[in-house]
């Protein structure tokens, strides 16, 4: 079985909005998730996460805590994966796309109530990311 290890990044800001890429492969119906990716050889989980907010967003994040790991396998795939999660806070960049792999399409902050009807590349994420807002109140 293939192993898959990667990080996301949790981003709230002061209005209690989260931060969301519409993302997918070209010929695929996009989807919104929080900015994540795979880790590359040699990487922390830590720098992945940095790594990709800034690829996905243009935003430079710093790590405030891990949130999760989350580790599921994927029979039919034959694929387990490894996702940390981080709640992280912008300290620099601007909103800009500039993904090496061309698959995010948009960038915006989303509401608690938006979060709750929006179609998410991660469905399972949908409680974890609502709690986390909850908790930013």
């Amino acid at each position: 079985m293939q192993k898959w290890f990667g990080s996301s990044g949790i981003c709230i800001n002061k209005n209690n909005e989260l931060l969301m890429v519409l993302q997918g492969k070209p010929d695929e119906n996009k989807k919104w998730s929080v900015p994540s990716g795979g880790q590359e050889i040699n990487e922390t989980f830590e720098e992945c996460c940095i790594r990709e907010m800034e690829e996905e967003t243009g935003y430079i994040v710093e790590l405030i805590d891990e949130i999760k790991v989350k580790k599921a396998s994927y029979k039919e795939l034959n694929i387990s994966v490894e996702v940390h999660y981080f709640l992280v806070k912008i300290v620099g960049g601007e909103r800009k796309i500039q993904d090496p792999d061309h698959l995010i399409y948009d960038i915006a902050w989303k509401n608690i109530d938006e979060l709750k009807e929006l179609d998410l590349s991660f469905p399972g994420d949908r409680i974890l990311l609502i709690d986390c807002m909850n908790n930013q109140k």
